[in-house]
């Protein structure tokens, strides 16, 4: 009686085996986990299927989806990007690997698949507003007006594209163009958005003291609306007002981590503070965003030199004047680093070459004034 019951249990025991090692059986279960909102638990499933069905397209998507959900968007760019090389034009998998990129901050790389998804579906309309976004993001106002213009000619209704495309122009300074989409997102009312808009146009004609009545007027009506604090910020440093631009930099951040402006600006006053190493974390965040933006990387040389690293900062900065010769600041602090050195001769070069830039640049602008 004892050996038929060790029988039956040895032949439970290799049945239930069986079926945990069954593909089939170990997808159901990912599947489950993951609809019920357990992608943590899905995550090893969807493993340990793929082991034997490596070409799974739909498991590895599916995985991918779960490692975003997670925060883990490395991982699930690698997964995407392994679905997409057995079903390349699956437009589903393209957006979430954008998005990938998007929430992990790399914003060119979104933009570049975002375009391609909207060359092949150009009448989706949330890639078209993603893809405006990081345009945005990436300081190419120009490229969004293109995209968006034809669009609100069609649907003069629609605000989302109103506020990107008003957002674009004034930060263009197109301002005329972008008064008349302000006074058309203002006919629906007042909202965050129009005040954003409003505050926005005023930093950029320097009226400083109204910009930051209709940015704080759009932090109350919307304290989670995307820029926002991050312009406040700016206002405030313009002000002279660091303490509270600081403040209003880290309230986007906290909402918005990867956002080009607030992270460039809490880089400089972060490096005015001689906090240098929480300084170089938030430029090499927008240097992310923006791969080779000058503005970024002239913020990065000068923390260089302001902590003593002055190889580092020469080699930067040296590189800086190479690529943007008309670039006074730069050269300034270059001449700054030879001195330091000890290389006068070099120093005096960079000097006087900053000294004839200031020069012609002020004689050209005073041509222009009427």
């Amino acid at each position: 009686m004892l050996r038929f019951c060790a029988a039956i249990a040895l032949l439970t025991l290799c049945h239930a085996a069986s079926g945990q090692d069954n593909p089939e059986r170990i997808l159901q279960e990912a599947v489950a986990l993951h609809r019920a909102g357990n992608a943590e638990g899905a995550i090893p499933r969807y493993r340990a299927y793929l082991k034997s069905r490596p070409e799974a397209v739909d498991a590895r998507s599916n995985l991918g989806a779960a490692l975003s959900s997670t925060g883990r968007y490395s991982e699930a760019i690698t997964e995407y990007r392994t679905a997409l090389k057995s079903r390349p034009q699956d437009p589903r998998i393209r957006l979430n690997l954008a998005l990938a990129h998007y929430k992990l901050g790399q914003i060119s790389e979104a933009a570049a698949e975002l375009s391609a998804l909207h060359t092949a579906q150009p009448a989706d309309s949330q890639t078209l507003l993603l893809l405006a976004d990081c345009w945005l993001r990436q300081g190419e106002h120009r490229k969004v007006i293109a995209l968006l213009t034809p669009v609100e000619q069609r649907n003069q209704s629609d605000l989302a594209v109103a506020y990107l495309l008003g957002t674009a122009l004034l930060r263009d300074k197109q301002i005329d163009r972008g008064q008349r989409i302000i006074d058309r997102i203002l006919r629906n009312g007042d909202s965050a958005e129009a005040r954003l808009l409003l505050g926005t146009a005023k930093l950029g004609a320097m009226d400083i003291e109204g910009a930051i009545a209709d940015l704080r007027k759009a932090a109350e009506l919307n304290p989670n609306l995307a820029g926002t604090h991050a312009y406040l910020g700016r206002a405030h440093m313009e002000a002279g007002d660091s303490a509270q631009a600081r403040l209003d930099f880290e309230k986007e951040l906290q909402q918005n981590p990867n956002d080009y402006e607030s992270n460039l600006n809490l880089g400089v006053v972060l490096r005015q503070e001689h906090n240098y190493d929480a300084a170089r974390t938030h430029l090499a965040r927008a240097l992310r965003v923006r791969p080779g933006d000058m503005r970024v990387r002239f913020q990065l040389a000068s923390v260089s030199l302001d902590a003593g690293d002055l190889e580092k900062a020469r080699v930067a900065l040296e590189g800086i004047v190479g690529e943007a010769p008309t670039f006074v600041e730069a050269h300034v602090a270059l001449a700054t680093t030879y001195y330091r050195l000890k290389r006068k001769s070099d120093g005096d070069r960079e000097r006087e070459l900053a000294r004839k830039l200031t020069a012609e640049q002020q004689a050209a602008q005073a041509k222009e004034k009427p």
